[in-house]
């Protein structure tokens, strides 16, 4: 049974984040919610056997999922209905279900609990590091897209509401964050959080569009995301080196791409590859 309500635009995170814990733990049952005014509502349920976990919510200090929330560690039992080290105000739903080992990880963004993730099974198991590991994964990839969600929304915030008085310290404010996003989407491996941070990246540019210069008649030019990556921390003025630094690169790696860019765009220096590039829209 897979029941899902969405309540923010961060609900496809946790949606996403079930099907994983699902899929890469030996748990039948996954189910979780992010904080919304102090409380979890579970807004993902896979694999139960009833409809006992919906509606489930969740205080801080309340249960297994409120424990670990509190103690920003995961918390776990392999006999949910006798455990001595929770409080069982969520029996109703829990033993409703008839699940007897859970495991709760909550989901910490800059040192505050933000939601929570469960893992459960209606027999008793044992739970180790080579179950946990996986699980944990889960949550840190949903922490590490919050994380940068609320970056990039912080930094939203800080733009002008009316693009047409589009300043220019704000712009480039726009500019640095895109830069930013960039090197991080480089360090990430996960797949799917790639495309996420992919199309932040698209409304970063989608701002800065609105924000004006419209894009002008440039021909349409094909960069590679490393050229991209190397070209979006040149227009804030770095050098080689420190572009090299800042994405993990070489010297002259970081030449390399900085060239091909240039010739790609019909460009004669950096500063100029930077201009044709936002004309067409490839940065902020």
């Amino acid at each position: 049974m897979s029941t899902a309500v969405p309540l923010d635009p961060s609900a496809d995170l946790v949606a996403q984040a079930v099907r994983e814990l699902s899929q890469r733990t030996r748990f039948p049952v996954a189910f979780g919610g992010l904080i919304e005014d102090g409380i979890v509502s579970v807004t993902n349920i896979i694999g139960t056997r009833t409809r006992s976990l919906e509606g489930l919510k969740v205080r801080p200090e309340r249960g297994l999922g409120g424990r670990a929330m509190t103690e920003l560690r995961p918390r776990m039992t392999s006999d949910y209905g006798s455990s001595r080290q929770i409080t069982h105000d969520y029996d109703g739903f829990v033993l409703g279900e008839g699940l007897r080992t859970l495991l709760a990880l909550p989901i910490i963004v800059n040192g505050r609990p933000r939601g929570v993730l469960y893992a459960g099974a209606w027999q008793e198991s044992p739970i180790g590091g080579v179950t946990t590991a996986p699980a944990m994964f889960v949550a840190d990839s949903v922490a590490s897209e919050l994380r940068i969600r609320d970056e990039v929304e912080r930094r939203m915030r800080r733009l002008s509401p009316r693009p047409t008085v589009f300043t220019g310290s704000r712009r480039e404010d726009l500019r640095e964050g895109f830069a930013e996003l960039r090197s991080i989407a480089a360090d990430v491996q996960d797949v799917g959080l790639r495309e996420r941070l992919s199309r932040l990246e698209k409304r970063l540019l989608a701002v800065a569009e609105e924000a004006g210069p419209a894009t002008d008649s440039t021909p349409t030019v094909h960069l590679s995301p490393r050229e991209i990556d190397v070209l979006a921390c040149a227009a804030l003025g770095s050098t080689n080196a420190e572009i090299a630094a800042q994405l993990t690169l070489r010297e002259g790696t970081v030449k390399a791409y900085l060239g091909t860019a240039m010739s790609k765009l019909d460009a004669s220096t950096r500063h100029a590859a930077v201009n044709r590039a936002r004309r067409a829209g490839i940065l902020p």
